[in-house]
């Protein structure tokens, strides 16, 4: 009795040490990186400009904001990192940033690395990526969209810009490694399906992902596109709205017109983002989404009008 006392927590010890070493070295587990050569058609250039700019988000993140304005337009050269900042002391476990997507950071890159990278959540060395990134909705685009969207990387100016290496805390460091997933590349559907390919696009463009709360890194999907989701700023806590057909709490109300000037109104150019000082701001890039094609929006509002109302108020914005 006494040796089998002695072995059992022995045994427990030995099992969680196999299970951190299987998270921190067999994780994560999405496959080699294809090896594709992507050539750099002037249809596919166009269209990952259009997807990398205006839809998808990439110049968004991996681009510095001035958060002292509306909606925080990009400042200094697109693309060349260092914009957001996922770090400790706005909730993140860890320090993050958004990498250089230029060439100086990229020119090492295989086509492959990036599109498995951009698609399933991991670096050319191997190692997870921090998951603000959306590579689980990318992973779902046609792979002529992401082929697209890697040609137009490489035409890009290389900007020397060195970003900070992330630095995730334990237990997120190991957490972060089981994230990563293989991406199940679809076809675009025929446009004039408009509520199938406005799915599509609303994919693309990640709505989802600010749109909803999330709980322990996980959508909370009883509340899919109801808004909600906080986000952490210098002077307080900015929530998204519920975009769902709600009539009271969401767009059921609003008219495809009202939702396509919405975003419009910030591509007029006579539009000069506001100072808003203290106040409050939204993560919302407006300008971005503002040059998405009209068909492309319309298209997005057909979908978020065939979704399930969800009745949820939201609090946008709670100052410091």
């Amino acid at each position: 009795m006494k040796r089998l006392l002695i072995i059992i927590p022995v045994i427990l010890v030995l099992v969680a040490i196999s299970f951190v070493l299987y998270l921190k070295y067999a994780l994560p587990n999405v496959g080699a990186a294809p090896d594709i050569s992507i050539a750099a058609t002037p249809e596919r250039l166009e269209r990952g400009a259009y997807l990398a700019n205006d839809v998808m988000g990439c110049v968004d993140c991996h681009s510095l904001r001035d958060f002292s304005k509306y909606s925080a337009p990009i400042t200094g050269t697109p693309f060349a990192g260092g914009g957001e900042e996922f770090v400790e002391e706005l909730g993140a476990p860890g320090n993050f940033y958004a990498p250089n997507l230029t060439p100086f950071h990229l020119s090492d890159w295989t086509d492959g690395e990036l599109y498995r990278a951009i698609t399933a959540g991991v670096s050319k060395d191997g190692r997870a990526l921090f998951p603000a990134m959306p590579s689980h909705l990318y992973g779902k685009s046609s792979k002529e969209d992401i082929y697209s969207v890697i040609a137009y990387l490489r035409t890009l100016d290389p900007v020397e810009n060195t970003v900070p290496a992330p630095e995730a805390k334990f237990p997120f460091s190991l957490i972060m490694n089981t994230i990563p997933k293989k991406g199940e590349a679809r076809e675009i559907p025929d446009k004039s399906d408009l509520v199938a390919y406005g799915e599509y696009v609303t994919t693309s463009a990640a709505c989802i992902d600010c749109h909803t709360p999330m709980e322990k890194g996980q959508y909370v999907m009883e509340k899919a596109y109801a808004g909600g989701r906080e986000f952490p700023m210098p002077v307080g806590i900015v929530r998204t709205s519920n975009i769902t057909p709600d009539p009271e709490t969401g767009i059921g109300n609003w008219t495809e017109e009202m939702f396509v000037n919405r975003f419009k109104i910030y591509a007029d150019s006579l539009y000069i983002p506001n100072d808003v000082g203290d106040g409050f701001n939204t993560m919302m890039p407006w300008t971005m989404y503002a040059r998405m094609d009209e068909y492309d929006l319309k298209a997005i509002y057909a979908y978020l009008h065939s979704l399930d109302p969800v009745k949820n108020t939201v609090v946008k914005f709670t100052p410091n």
